[in-house]
């Protein structure tokens, strides 16, 4: 299956608990915009080549701003972002 990067920048979406959730995850105190503001910023600059679709889930992974998000392939939604480990350090 091919991956429309595009759909997903256009797409792409949040609930009240996914806030939370990337501020405990990445130990930030980021207010909604500047949760979404992050994810647009990485989601732009992640090549394609990083996008991957296991299952019902999309899976991007950018190991310069080592941040890896996962959102729902038929409702946009994203559902967790995590902190993740460059492996050139």
């Amino acid at each position: 299956m091919e991956i429309n990067k595009n759909e997903i920048l256009e797409k792409h979406c949040y609930t009240e608990l996914v806030y939370q959730r990337i501020n405990k995850k990445l130990g930030t105190r980021f207010s909604k915009e500047e949760s979404e503001i992050l994810l647009k910023k990485v989601l732009q600059e992640t090549g394609l080549e990083h996008y991957k679709k296991r299952g019902k889930n999309f899976y991007i992974s950018n190991t310069q701003h080592q941040i890896g998000i996962t959102i729902n392939s038929n409702t946009f939604r994203v559902i967790t972002v995590d902190k993740i480990k460059n492996k050139e350090a």
